[in-house]
């Protein structure tokens, strides 16, 4: 599920360019992740397989902190893989339709009448984020549910209570609100709960090993915990998997992840004729998955956000090739992760970061107001890692960017300009721009 680290708070043609495993950079590889690691950046597991077989394989950091014993990641860790989990529900709607059991015309009131526009929603729509229903995640109440148990009619409620964004099919907009409606419906399809059903559909029809519907987090279960790291990692909040079902609630390592989209891009889960269909991007979207370019060269997969876990899937159809990141957590984006990956892959030009030590921190030391909003952040230091908190929230590192006197914390698409010799910086996100003046003592 993708869940917003929100500040500001008051989811062409392809160059099929040969790739080898025994071209691929291991070194070069091993360098990044072991640099992201020694900086505290990341935490997390990196598999690369081409034509079904793993060619690369490595983890960094903790399964688990002090909790109560300390665990290092493995290639047997399992991470809560959050939205990705959409191409698994994505999967088994196309199955049912395939069956006729379903199909993509099928309007939402035929199962759930109650949620706003339901007659005007089909299956389709809700596959490829046409629906216009809010996301459930981005209201203000979910913080107040996201830990504790929810029955399909708690969901439900909520759901038919929210008012829809835009009028269905006029255009896409990513929403967890139609996968979990997705996954109650296959559910009432085929009478079968989902963590069975996708057991039954998906993982025991490729074999996976290390792939289900996820519970608590159990460390004895090679089950990693999420955490966030302000200069040292703390443990981050748990959301109950009763509540994002089909929209982010599988476990698994990057590994399975890799055989699964492999399994899907070869005709072991729909029809190649259903795949086509499922690679069709409208407005951004195709069905439970994105298309994506680098340098030319086309991916098809997914990425996932819960709680501190973040995920990113991709398939090179021309090249055969796939590749999972899996962490949980660290403040380096794991789309840069995956960038910088992909780069040393192709063997594209690419700097490996160095996350020097930042000397001279204390002139950007104090607390800063704004004007335009009613929010205060404190700039501490931490060794020579730089912590903004802003009030009422936790404090989250900053990485030194290129241009002086510029730091950014990538989870959140955060970046402080400072100007110490006037003592305030300009806060950007999401478009915004804030400026923010040190108060005196």
């Amino acid at each position: 599920m993708i869940k917003k680290i929100l500040l500001l708070a008051i989811l062409s043609t392809g160059v099929a360019t040969s790739i080898h495993a025994q071209n691929i950079n291991k070194p070069r590889l091993d360098s990044l992740l072991n640099v992201l690691a020694a900086h505290n950046k990341s935490m997390g597991s990196l598999a690369i397989s081409q034509n079904g077989k793993i060619v690369y394989q490595k983890s960094i950091g903790y399964a688990a902190i002090d909790s109560p014993a300390t665990i290092p990641a493995s290639a047997k860790t399992k991470y809560r893989i959050g939205s990705i989990s959409k191409m698994f529900t994505g999967v088994m709607v196309m199955q049912l339709v395939e069956e006729g059991k379903l199909t993509l015309e099928t309007t939402l009131d035929k199962f759930y009448p109650q949620v706003p526009n339901a007659a005007k929603i089909n299956i389709g729509m809700m596959l490829s984020h046409h629906s216009g229903l809010h996301n459930f995640t981005n209201d203000p109440a979910y913080m107040t549910y996201m830990l504790s148990p929810q029955t399909h009619e708690q969901m439900l409620a909520r759901i038919a209570a929210m008012k829809p964004d835009i009028e269905p099919g006029t255009k896409g907009q990513y929403s967890n609100t139609n996968f979990v409606l997705l996954s109650y419906i296959i559910e009432k399809v085929t009478n079968i709960p989902y963590a069975d059903l996708v057991k039954q559909r998906v993982i025991n029809k490729i074999g996976l090993k290390d792939t289900y519907y996820g519970v608590k987090t159990n460390t004895a279960n090679n089950e990693a915990l999420s955490y966030r790291y302000d200069g040292k990692w703390k443990k981050f909040l748990e959301t109950d998997m009763s509540i994002p079902t089909g929209a982010g609630s599988m476990v698994s390592t990057p590994a399975d992840l890799d055989r699964f989209i492999e399994a899907l891009f070869a005709g072991k889960l729909v029809k190649p004729a259903t795949l086509e269909l499922m690679k069709t991007i409208k407005d951004d979207y195709g069905t439970a998955m994105f298309m994506t370019s680098f340098k030319g060269r086309n991916s098809y997969g997914h990425g996932g956000a819960i709680d501190a876990y973040r995920s990113e899937l991709k398939f090179f159809p021309a090249q055969t090739l796939a590749i999972s990141y899996t962490a949980n957590g660290g403040s380096y984006d794991p789309a840069k992760i995956m960038d910088g990956v992909l780069s040393i892959c192709f063997n594209e030009p690419y700097t490996i970061p160095s996350f020097a030590d930042v000397k001279g921190l204390d002139k950007y030391v104090g607390v800063y107001a704004s004007k335009q909003i009613p929010i205060k952040i404190t700039i501490t230091k931490d060794g020579g890692t730089l912590l903004a908190q802003a009030t009422g929230q936790s404090a989250f590192p900053l990485d030194a960017a290129k241009a002086a006197d510029t730091f950014e914390f990538d989870a959140a698409g955060i970046v402080m300009e400072f100007r110490p010799d006037k003592g305030e910086f300009t806060l950007k996100q999401g478009g915004g721009q804030y400026v923010f003046v040190k108060e005196e003592k």
